[in-house]
This record gives C-alpha cells, sequence and structure tokens, in this order.
C-alpha cells in the first residue's frame, strides 16, 4: 500500500493541510525512534509493578507465623549478625502486617543483601541480593537499559521525543472537518485492514494520551539532566526550614537502597541534618536507649504503624532516620508521607519533613510516581498492568500501520512527505523549539534529526515515501 490514503480524506471531504503533513511526519519519526524504548518502558514496567502492587521490591512477599509478642528489633538484628558477622547494618524495614517478615539491609563488602528475619522468633529466614532482584533488573533497564549514564540520556530523548509524539498525535487525530468525539474515541470494528489499525491506533492514542504525558514527565523527573539540573532542585524541600539544625554534607539520596529509589523525590537532594548537637526536641523517652529499639519505640509514639524504615547511622556524624511513604511502598496514600530524623546520641527529634511540607512540585511528583509505580493499592497496579499492556498494543499497531502501507524497495522508510509548502511552518517550529528549550535534550535530538531529514531529503530521495 501507498504511505498516505487519500481516499480517506476524500470521504470526510476534506483535504489535509501542509501542516497537517509537518505534523504527522514529526509524528512518523518520533515514534520511529520511541516505539522501541516504549515497548522496553511497558515490559518492564509489567514487571516492576508485579513487585511494587502485588509482592515486594525485594522480591516475593516472605510469610511469617504470627505470635502473641514480637523480639526487640536489636535481638532480630543480632540474629542478622550471627549469621553474617561481617555485615554492616543500613536499615530496618518493619513488617507491613503481622505475617510479614522484617527486612535488614546489610552492606557486606560490594554487595547489599536484604535479610528477611521472622521477628516473632528473631530467625533468619533467607537473604537476597538486592541488585540481583527481579525488581531491580527491572528498573534497572527500565531507567539505564544497562548502559549506565548513557543508557538514561538516551532514555531521556526518548522521553522528550515521546512527549513530542503524544502532541503530534493529538493534533493528527483530533476531531475535525465533521468527525466527531465519539469517531475519535471508539475503533472503527467494521473497518477492515490498515483502517482498523488506524482507527484502533488512533482510539487508543486518544485514550491514553493524558496518562502517557504524566508517566513520561514523572520518568523524567529523575533523569539526569532535565529531573537533576532543572526540575528536581527547584521541588526540593530546602534544609533551612529546619531552625538550627546542623546539616551534612550528605543529602537524603544517599539513603536510596542501591538502584532502588526509595526516598521520595522532594527530599532526594535535601541536605542530611548532622548528629551532635543540643538541637531538636524531644524524642526517644527518658530511660530508653538510642538504639534501633528506642527509635523503633519512638516511631510507634509517633503514628508510625504498619510497614516503616528506619536508617541507621553509617558514621559519627550520621542520624536515626525514621520514614514512612509511598516511594517505599510503604504507604498508599502519599499525603501521609513522612520522614523524620533523630539525633544519634540524644535521642532528640531534630528535623522532620511530610507531604504538607512540599513545594508545590513536590507534591504533584509524590501523588505521580505513586501512580506511576502502582503505589496507591491494587486497584492502581492494575491500572498500571492495563496501561502498560495498551502501550504494547498501541506500539504494535503503529508498526503494523507502517508495514501495510510501506513502500516497495529496499532501503525506503515510508516516512510521510515534506508539504512542499507549509504556511504554517512556523507554528511547527515554535512548538519543536518550546519543546526542545523544556526538554534539553530531546531538543538536541530534533535538532539532528531535522538536519538529517534535510540532508537525507535531499541527497536520497529514494528515502522518501510516495503519496498517490
Amino acid at each position: 500500500m501507498n504511505t498516505f490514503d487519500q481516499a480517506s480524506f476524500a470521504s470526510a471531504g476534506a483535504k489535509p493541510s501542509a501542516f497537517y503533513f509537518r505534523a504527522w511526519r514529526w509524528h512518523f519519526y518520533s515514534g520511529l525512534f520511541v516505539v522501541p524504548f516504549l515497548l522496553t518502558l511497558a515490559l518492564t514496567g509489567l514487571v516492576m509493578v508485579y513487585f511494587t502492587g502485588f509482592q515486594s521490591r525485594l522480591g516475593d512477599l516472605v510469610y511469617v507465623q504470627p505470635q502473641s509478642t514480637a523480639q526487640a528489633v536489636t535481638a532480630q538484628a543480632k540474629a542478622v549478625y550471627a549469621q553474617f558477622p561481617e555485615a554492616k547494618l543500613k536499615e530496618y524495614i518493619a513488617p507491613k502486617s503481622q505475617d510479614l517478615a522484617a527486612w535488614f539491609i546489610v552492606a557486606r563488602g560490594d554487595a547489599t543483601d536484604a535479610v528477611a528475619v521472622d521477628p516473632y522468633t528473631a530467625t533468619v529466614i533467607k537473604s537476597v541480593d538486592v541488585n540481583g532482584t527481579g525488581f531491580a533488573w527491572a528498573r534497572k533497564i527500565h531507567a539505564s537499559l544497562l548502559l549506565g549514564d548513557t543508557g538514561k540520556r538516551i532514555m531521556e530523548v526518548a522521553a522528550g521525543l515521546g512527549i513530542v509524539m503524544i502532541m503530534t498525535g493529538l493534533y493528527l487525530f483530533w476531531p475535525r472537518d465533521g468527525k466527531t468525539w465519539a469517531q475519535a474515541l471508539v475503533p472503527e470494528w467494521q473497518a477492515t485492514g490498515r483502517r482498523w489499525w488506524k482507527s484502533l491506533h488512533s482510539s487508543l492514542g486518544m485514550w491514553i494520551s493524558l496518562v502517557l504525558f504524566s508517566f513520561l514527565l514523572t520518568g523524567m523527573s529523575w533523569t539526569e539532566v532535565w529531573g537533576g539540573k532543572f526540575v528536581q532542585p527547584w521541588g526540593t524541600f530546602p534544609a533551612a526550614k529546619w531552625d538550627a539544625v546542623p546539616t551534612s554534607d550528605l543529602t537524603h539520596a544517599s539513603l536510596n537502597t542501591t538502584e532502588i529509589r526509595d526516598v521520595p523525590w522532594g527530599l532526594e537532594q535535601t541536605p542530611l541534618p548532622q548528629s551532635g548537637s543540643d538541637a531538636g526536641v524531644a524524642g526517644v523517652a527518658p530511660g530508653e536507649p538510642v538504639n534501633l529499639d528506642g527509635v523503633a519505640a519512638l516511631g510507634q509514639r509517633l503514628g508510625f504503624t504498619g510497614q516503616f524504615h528506619i536508617n541507621v547511622p553509617q558514621d559519627e556524624k550520621g542520624v536515626y532516620t525514621l520514614s514512612a511513604d509511598s516511594m517505599s511502598g510503604d504507604l498508599t496514600n502519599p499525603f501521609k508521607d513522612r520522614t523524620v530524623h533523630v539525633d544519634r546520641y540524644t535521642g532528640r527529634v531534630l528535623a522532620e519533613a511530610a507531604f504538607a511540607d512540599y513545594s508545590v512540585v513536590a507534591k504533584g511528583m509524590a501523588i505521580g510516581i505513586a501512580l506511576h509505580q502502582g503505589d496507591m493499592g491494587l486497584w492502581s497496579a492494575w491500572a498500571n498492568v492495563l496501561f502498560c499492556l495498551t502501550i504494547v498494543l498501541l506500539c504494535a499497531s503503529g508498526i503494523v500501520m507502517w508495514w501495510k502501507r510501506r513502500p516497495a524497495g529496499a532501503g525506503r522508510l515510508g516516512a510521510p512527505m515534506m508539504p512542499a509548502e507549509a504556511k504554517l511552518w512556523k507554528g511547527g517550529v515554535l512548538v519543536m523549539v518550546l519543546t526542545g528549550m523544556v526538554f534539553p535534550l530531546a531538543g538536541i535530538a530534533m535538532v539532528f534529526a531535522l538536519v538529517l531529514d534535510t540532508i537525507t531529503s535531499a541527497a536520497l530521495p529514494a528515502l522518501r515515501g510516495k503519496f498517490n
């Protein structure tokens, strides 16, 4: 089949504008780059949501037999040390329910292990390599394609061009020239061939465009350039709000468990408080030890129930950090996010940050990331499964559409024709310039694509699609 079916426009009594062809051309090229990565994100997203929504980030849930009394947290930690005497404790994760094991995150040389402990008998059940779990591998592919910083930049470009693909797709399939919203949102079930695939592709795209945009945006919030250099610093909680509290050179990001980012987005770049001063307010009760037992008891008095984390000090200036948030899978309600820092010597509460303290951007990201990861309960996990499967179908339908209209002959992409006269070209350039300014790496990629397209269009006309 040919690249463009003029009959579909003739039947509608409309002739596509030059700007339409230009938008289609950008949609084609952005999709050509994005589809492989979008499929990767969808498939790894399915793996990740299996763990975040139905199991745990550390693997399958580990069940225990509930008893009337749990052992002290320090007794549970001693069981870990007895089996792994060379380990250095980094974090304690309280059980989410009474029939689940507690977890201790320990560093052993270059490895970081998670050790499951029966809280009632203080016996070690199993240990797993934190970086070797199914969730960890899926997340590393999801974030960087296992290519390190280079992969992260590639994924940032793909996400930026994905937004271009959404914008141009909405323009292409927005109801116009007598077409109703019902026709835009519902596939033509009676159609056949490429027309059916096109109606399926367009209706799926219209339905999920806003969700896909929000997922790409929240994903980009963690990218190295757009997220790390621009958006996150702007939305980060300012440590200056903690009056007269000495701060460390380390940030909250140092509390992340290796590749598993479980610190709230709005706190990652916020400096940690330091122990060893007279700052703070009453915390650990008088007579209680300032250790895991005392801090856990403080957490219960402060309202930490079910699953919560205690990060232990890693040096003489370090602090105990109590936290429960949706990022870690502790909560299904991001509005209840809470982080509390405790002086390791005095047991005083040095600083606290909750959802209400976040900036507007950080609040939006807390909600958006919880939805992105399927952390807001079973309904959001199943919604993520449906979304990922829809993305796979959207990509597949785009590939089938191209296959059915690809031009004959080797080495021809079948790209939509560059219009000879595009009176609205300035509008298209403005959209791309603004997109490039907001997402710098995607902007560089668009400039490169534009130059390459201009060169190949002039020097290799065989690569251009033909229209009948």
